[in-house]
């Protein structure tokens, strides 16, 4: 059956999985890394082409700030970490959000990490950090706005197409499949117009309990289900 061309995952449940446990907050953090490299690993071995995992949102500033800090050290770690390893699979690494927000060594070990692997032909794994759904759009209509501005486009020019290519995932198809664990049934702000007619699908699995049959259990619903994209079922049915 047909594999989902971009799989895109809210990996929550971290900060319950450690409470649960009697934990601090960022026990549930690390062993969510440790589980985000195994489905990395199975979705490439899938031959999957898109994966986007969403690390941290434009709204997780809130979060105590000892616990955004530990956050930030962990993404510099697993970046610089596991540069070989994806250069190994030959996985692209790309990111999407306001980066330019992030630490000066948060930026540095992403801008090298995405040089390194800039030429590799395997996985697209594409983290979104500080990143929002609705912050994404704001930064694209100011993008169009600022080439109307300058006469390089016209309101007429404007259409789904054009204001695509100003979004940070330009380029990637839509995701087909967002999962999410942890058993919200929310998108949180996340690829608000890329997920438009995305499939998806929640687990009550919190993240560090996430396995790759958790992953193929998303995908197999995905295949049974019709993507009809608003027009009329094949078997007749309407929308």
């Amino acid at each position: 059956m047909t594999l989902p061309k971009h799989i895109a995952i809210i990996m929550d449940g971290n900060g319950r999985w450690a409470q649960r446990r009697g934990l601090p907050r960022v026990a549930g953090h690390r062993e969510g890394l440790r589980v985000a490299k195994e489905i990395v690993a199975e979705t490439a071995r899938l031959g999957i082409p898109v994966l986007t995992l969403f690390a941290f949102s434009t709204e997780n500033w809130r979060r105590p700030p000892e616990e955004v800090g530990f956050l930030m050290e962990l993404l510099e770690e697993a970046v610089a970490q596991e540069l070989a390893e994806l250069a190994r699979h030959n996985v692209v690494l790309r990111a999407i959000g306001r980066l330019g927000e992030l630490s000066p060594r948060a930026q540095s070990a992403l801008a090298r990490a995405m040089e390194t692997t800039a030429h590799n032909t395997g996985l697209i794994l594409n983290l979104a950090i500080n990143y929002g759904g609705r912050a994404e759009i704001v930064d694209a209509v100011r993008a169009v706005a600022q080439r109307v501005q300058q006469g390089e486009l016209t309101p007429e020019m404007v259409n789904e197409e054009v204001f695509s290519s100003f979004l940070t995932t330009a380029g990637l198809p839509d995701p087909d499949l967002i999962i999410r664990s942890g058993g919200e049934l929310r998108l949180s702000n996340f690829l608000l117009w890329q997920g438009a007619y995305a499939e998806f699908y929640s687990t009550p699995v919190l993240w560090p309990d996430f396995r790759p049959c958790d992953l193929h259990a998303a995908i197999e619903a995905y295949q049974q289900r019709e993507r009809r994209f608003g027009s009329v079922s094949v078997k007749g049915r309407e929308e």
